[in-house]
């Protein structure tokens, strides 16, 4: 996991974590597909590829990150790098958002199912759990996800 932010940002998107169970199932996933050598021998990137563009790319861009819903709860988040067009084998054209391949923990909050991703205004998003001064951050994460979702935390 990383340090908390050091800028402001003006924008998040948030998006639902399909197929893992835990942080630490997603942070594994991340390890593996950014060991993987690209053809030109250099490391992989960690790359989220999505059907819709954000129209507030500058603002995302300045500082923003993907909070990860896992499991009904915002459990994490990663720094969002770049906002790449990319075209399909299909013909259809995406976005690749480029993420930072560390994960940061956050304040669990729980959030209901939607499609695709949103945007998350940073007054809206939970606090890193570094800049906690609980013990939060020690907690088993079946536990805190518990607690978040009984309104606890």
């Amino acid at each position: 996991m990383t340090e908390p932010m050091s800028e402001t940002p003006r924008l998040h998107l948030q998006k639902l974590c399909v197929g893992v169970e835990t942080v630490e199932d997603l942070q594994s996933w991340i390890d593996r597909r950014v060991s993987q050598r690209q053809p030109d021998g250099s490391p992989g990137e960690q790359t989220h590829t999505t059907r819709m563009t954000p129209k507030r790319a500058d603002d995302i861009l300045a500082g923003g990150s993907l909070y990860w819903v896992v499991k009904g709860v915002i459990q994490c988040r990663q720094r969002i790098l770049e906002l790449r067009p990319v075209v399909g084998e299909d013909g259809i054209r995406r976005c690749q958002i480029v993420l930072e391949p560390k994960l940061v923990l956050t304040r669990p909050r729980p959030r209901r199912p939607f499609q695709g991703w949103r945007y998350l205004k940073p007054s809206e998003a939970p606090p890193d759990l570094a800049n906690s001064a609980d013990d939060v951050a020690d907690m088993p994460e079946p536990m805190r996800r518990e607690l978040a979702a009984l309104g606890l935390l």
